[in-house]
């Protein structure tokens, strides 16, 4: 089930319905609870004693840690029973890696032990322990709130990742539907839907062609299919994210915003705030701080960064790809660093934004491509414009006659337009402005129209497979 199909609509609105008609707080959570458990078993019931397991796990040890810290005993044990249940995936991803580097490695037994694959509640877990283990929040005794916190169906599937610090103390007290902005709420689902289901799974199919076949395709060609992917790995990421919130929003819970117009970054620093935020902010803070941080001088605050961001990589997939889209990143990261303490903050933003933008298409085509060869023939096209082919990729047109550059324009002009109007907050001063009935007349439209160009067959989110 995903979120921009029929049935999850229908799913959605037997939620609401009942969730705002219980009276009782408590029953409200188990309803939300059930209701996430059925969500997360519609992929495949038997994950539901995965995600239970562990999230029982983590309650129990973050009480535990509660306990020996009261009684000045050590709280390492109890943090280990918690990270211990991830270690598998870590251990796959060694295991895929240094094969890669042609050190063949087997670890049959824990894979079986420990089968516990790339997911977003095993972050959102992690970081409950770690900061209980920090002393950073004190554990929740209510094991119902927080299997709700792990499972909440919202977020689930592709995050955004959320911290126990903020959606916790959201279920001490029943939810008001008096308090919803139900009007930003949708606009913010159908943001989304429009993302995911216009934007983004109409451009992937002129996109997978050229990634498919590199060689055969021209420059130029290269050069949109990567920003085709850009735009849809975006678009689908952001798009999911702005429907999890929405939904949230309509059941009365607040959740973190996970972009904020990316593209549009100065640096590649400043595009990853702004990129996958969640994601981002639980590599600092948990990753990159537990390394030590920009504690121990300049070279070992690069060394950290490095590691940080090809960890971050792995976490996608434990394949030379993401490895490399890692590296990428990190390199930009520490280059970044370094110019600013050589040369200082530019001063041509223009420049500095379309340099970045370069940068961070050229880690795409590593995390899109699906061999090293494939990677390498469109990485040389796009830094030399040299044609290994001579195919165009077959962007949509209004007109059958217009030459790649008018189709190319057609697509991207109106996109780059809405994006840059978003993100002066156009849109939202508009929804302040306007009269209440005609906000509905245009969502109306908007959906009409997006149903209306929404390929037959909708794709899975891209982020689902992590």
């Amino acid at each position: 089930m995903i979120f921009s199909e029929p049935r999850f609509l229908l799913f959605f609105l037997v939620v609401f319905g009942v969730h705002w008609a219980l009276r009782q707080h408590v029953a409200r959570k188990l309803w939300l609870l059930g209701a996430s458990l059925y969500f997360y078993g519609c992929w495949d019931w038997r994950f539901l004693f995965l995600i239970l397991g562990a999230a029982t796990v983590d309650w129990f040890a973050a009480g535990r840690m509660q306990v020996a810290r009261d009684r000045g005993g050590s709280l390492r044990p109890w943090l280990l029973l918690s990270l211990v249940k991830y270690f598998g995936f870590f251990v796959d991803s060694a295991v895929a890696f240094s094969s890669w580097l042609g050190l063949p490695l087997s670890a049959p037994a824990l894979q079986i032990v420990l089968p516990v694959g790339i997911s977003f509640f095993t972050f959102q877990t992690m970081s409950y322990t770690i900061d209980v283990y920090r002393g950073n929040l004190r554990p929740t005794t209510r094991y119902l709130d927080f299997v709700l916190y792990v499972t909440f169906f919202p977020q689930l599937v592709a995050g955004p990742i959320v911290r126990a610090v903020d959606f916790l103390p959201q279920l001490d007290s029943p939810r008001r539907f008096a308090n919803v902005d139900v009007q930003r709420a949708l606009g913010q689902f159908l943001s989304g839907f429009v993302k995911k289901a216009v934007v983004a799974d109409l451009i992937a199919q002129p996109s997978d062609a050229v990634f498919a076949a590199p060689g055969e395709y021209t420059a130029a060609s290269i050069w949109l299919a990567v920003i085709c992917y850009a735009v849809r790995i975006y678009c689908d990421f952001s798009g999911y994210s702005d429907m999890a919130i929405g939904t949230a929003r309509l059941l009365g819970y607040e959740l973190r915003d996970n972009f904020r117009f990316p593209y549009l970054a100065t640096s590649i620093t400043d595009f990853w705030r702004r990129w996958h935020m969640s994601l981002s902010s639980w590599l600092r803070d948990y990753l990159y701080i537990s390394l030590g941080g920009n504690r121990g001088g300049r070279w070992f605050t690069h060394r950290n960064l490095l590691l940080t961001m090809l960890l971050g990589g792995l976490w996608h997939g434990a394949g030379w790809n993401f490895v490399v889209w890692g590296a990428i990143h990190g390199l930009a990261l520490v280059g970044h660093k370094e110019w600013l303490r050589r040369v200082g903050e530019g001063r041509l933003p223009i420049v500095s934004r379309l340099f970045t933008l370069y940068v961070v298409l050229l880690a795409w085509i590593f995390f899109r491509a699906t061999s090293f060869e494939d990677a390498w023939t469109m990485t040389q096209a796009y830094v030399t414009w040299h044609s290994p082919g001579g195919k165009e990729i077959a962007l949509w047109s209004p007109v059958p006659e217009w030459g790649l550059g008018a189709r190319a324009a057609a697509i991207f002009a109106p996109l780059l337009l809405v994006h840059v109007l978003a993100a002066l907050g156009t849109a939202e001063r508009l929804r302040r402005w306007l009269p209440s009935w005609l906000i509905s007349l245009l969502f109306g439209a908007i959906a009409a129209l997006a149903l209306a160009f929404m390929p037959l067959q909708a794709r899975p989110f891209i982020y689902f497979q992590f």
